[in-house]
């Protein structure tokens, strides 16, 4: 019989408690089972840790692993990141023999897949985080030279600050509906072991436009599967 050591992961403890991530999480495990699992199958033991997916020393995943080598069960959880956000982490587990990883979101993915879409997502994070940085640091520069120019800079910047926020929120909140719509598209795509060029030229055959308004690649197929998987 089909075993499986599920484990699920939240970053904060209002997320534990609230439930928030951990329902989503729950509802993309029910489905993998119910559609893509062997029957009959038994869940042999549940795991779920509240930190943070860049810290790999975790008690409940920990245990997770034990149980999996133990009976040779298949280590179940609904996305890549909540098991890690490293790629050396995912690539270790992925060497070790006597661990099987099984992702509800992708479960048609193979060990080579799934290592490409880790990587991707990491990447993603670093050129985020660098763009921040550098935005950030640039921002300083203009807003001390602005000072000296003009004492009441700071007064009009804050109400500037604040349209911009407004403004910049509306707009990721627009992305990221679009990109919902995509991935009810993709997801099915992926899971019936379809290509990213194939998904790609599917999207563009249906009308569906990138969100500058071209025809879709399967680099951006990619990026919007890795952006699915935040």
């Amino acid at each position: 019989m089909k075993q499986y050591v599920i484990y699920k992961r939240v970053s904060t403890e209002d997320q534990g408690k609230s439930g928030h991530g951990l329902d989503a999480q729950q509802r993309d495990i029910d489905i993998f089972l119910e559609q893509f699992s062997e029957v009959p199958f038994e869940v042999a033991g549940e795991f779920q840790d509240v930190q943070s997916g860049s810290d790999n020393d975790r008690p409940e995943l920990a245990k997770a692993l034990a149980l999996v080598r133990k009976t040779g069960a298949e280590l179940l959880v609904a996305k890549l990141d909540r098991l890690s956000r490293k790629v050396a982490f995912i690539a270790t587990l992925m060497d070790d023999k006597k661990v099987k990883l099984r992702v509800a979101q992708m479960p048609q993915a193979d060990k080579f897949q799934l290592h490409i879409y880790a990587a991707l997502a990491e990447q993603e994070r670093e050129f985020i985080s660098a763009r921040t940085k550098a935005a950030l640091a640039a921002a300083k520069i203009t807003h001390a030279a602005k000072r000296k120019v003009d004492p009441t800079y700071s007064k009009q910047i804050g109400g500037l600050r604040d349209k911009t926020m407004k403004r910049n929120a509306a707009i990721q909140q627009k992305a990221d509906a679009e990109a919902a719509k995509v991935m009810k598209i993709v997801g099915p795509l992926r899971a019936a072991d379809q290509t990213l060029s194939a998904i790609a030229e599917t999207l563009t055959s249906m009308g569906v436009h990138t969100s500058r308004g071209g025809a879709w690649t399967a680099t951006q197929v990619s990026r919007m599967i890795a952006r699915g998987q935040k």
